[in-house]
């Protein structure tokens, strides 16, 4: 392998461009949406603004630290990377305040850290060294295992944490299998369990039940009537009913107060616009009071006047949407697809397996979070406090996206000196 001349050498600049658009982009957002006017400067260091510029600063710094670092060491030292962050995992539980129902921030200094930010890249990592690893297929059923135990552990120790957004995130992984060769098989039961989730939350559980079994006895009657397709078509039956039982279950004695509101809000079984349905509403109406072109920069009501809660974290797309209108949110929205289809180019561009894994991993990270987070300003998803990949405030997640895509560019950087 030749060695590079410099650090910059193979740099993928489209990316390193659209990082710095968003970055850009995000810290004027979020000046807009806690502007007031006792703190009109954009580097005030008491306002999150200011707070903001100095985690884009570091964020720099760390970009600039993983590109002089070898490439081969993300590869090589993948594992040890996990572990740390596993442990910090784990310690967040026991070393964190109660921070809205979350234990899932260590102090350090005046600097809150929030690992679970981090699990993502290093999940990302561990998946893409294990599936990269020889003689490793994921259609092998101890593969498959032993994918699920790197994915679910940081989940698991997330969700112990009490940060049900952040834990759902891992899910995106599973595109990253299907891409290494999962079959198909698998996405569409788990589309089906989302859907019987959703049924099962809307509809009386001795109806579905009756469905189900309706469906069972034509499947019965109209199919050949082999011993093997009968016994397919009672495990189905009896997996869609233990479906059915266990959201009944979860929904009634595992999911909080605050979130089984949310998902009735979603899901319009209940209207409350005044408790869990008041974010949703008050986005909509920033987002909807827009129109096509926006109010202007500093302009948005709905902002000045802080109806909308978390409008710098969780919410920061509906201040996009008032300031910039229909035409502001097309042109985020574009150029987010723009950087996903640009790493799903890099990806398939590679000689090495664990750069195109890791890549998929990396898409389909900032793809969840995009889906949901949107999703959840406009009422398409429920609230379940994600951020905005670049965008939102917060030096956890601007950190962990900046390492996560850099790492991603290193990687890449390498792709002209690795024989097939």
């Amino acid at each position: 392998m030749r060695e590079q001349k410099s650090i910059f050498q193979n740099i993928d600049w489209l990316l390193v461009s659209l990082y710095f658009v968003f970055v850009i982009m995000g810290w004027f957002n979020i000046y807009s949406a806690v502007y007031n006017e006792n703190h009109k400067s954009i580097f005030d260091l008491t306002q999150n603004y200011g707070k903001q510029m100095i985690w884009i600063i570091t964020s720099l710094v760390l970009a600039m630290f993983i590109l002089v670092i070898d490439g081969k060491f993300y590869e090589a030292f993948s594992y040890v990377v996990y572990g740390v962050i596993i442990i910090f995992l784990v310690a967040a539980i026991f070393l964190s305040r109660d921070i809205k129902g979350s234990h899932g921030w260590i102090d350090i200094g005046s600097f809150k850290l929030q690992p679970a930010e981090f699990a993502k890249f290093a999940t990302n990592m561990a998946l893409a060294k294990f599936l990269s690893t020889i003689d490793v297929k994921i259609k092998d059923f101890k593969a498959k295992i032993i994918s699920a135990i790197i994915i679910l552990l940081p989940a698991v120790i997330i969700l112990l944490q009490n940060d049900t957004g952040s834990s759902l995130v891992f899910a995106a992984f599973i595109f990253v299998l299907y891409r290494e060769g999962l079959s198909q098989n698998v996405l569409i039961i788990g589309f089906i369990a989302a859907l019987l989730f959703v049924l099962s939350l809307m509809v009386s559980k001795v109806i579905l039940l009756g469905i189900i079994g309706g469906m069972s006895v034509i499947s019965i009657l109209f199919m050949r009537k082999t011993r093997k397709n009968m016994i397919t078509i009672i495990i189905i039956a009896a997996c869609a009913a233990s479906v059915v039982y266990s959201v009944n279950y979860v929904y009634s004695k595992v999911l909080q107060q605050h979130q089984r509101q949310r998902i009735d809000v979603l899901l319009g079984k209940q209207t409350d616009l005044k408790g869990a349905g008041y974010n949703v509403n008050q986005s909509l109406i920033a987002i909807g009071s827009g129109g096509w072109t926006g109010k202007g920069f500093l302009k948005g009501t709905q902002t000045k006047y802080e109806f909308v809660p978390e409008q710098s974290t969780d919410f920061i797309f509906c201040t996009v949407g008032e300031e910039w209108g229909f035409a502001g949110t097309f042109v985020v929205t574009i150029l987010f697809l723009l950087m996903l289809y640009r790493i799903i180019f890099i990806a398939e561009r590679q000689k090495s397996n664990f750069t195109r894994i890791y890549a998929y991993g990396v898409a389909s990270i900032i793809f969840f979070h995009l889906l949901v987070n949107i999703g959840m300003t406009i009422g398409l998803a429920p609230v379940i406090g994600i951020p905005l990949p670049f965008f939102s405030y917060g030096g956890s997640s601007l950190w962990s996206f900046t390492i996560l895509l850099f790492i991603l560019i290193k990687l890449d950087s390498y792709r002209t000196f690795i024989l097939k």
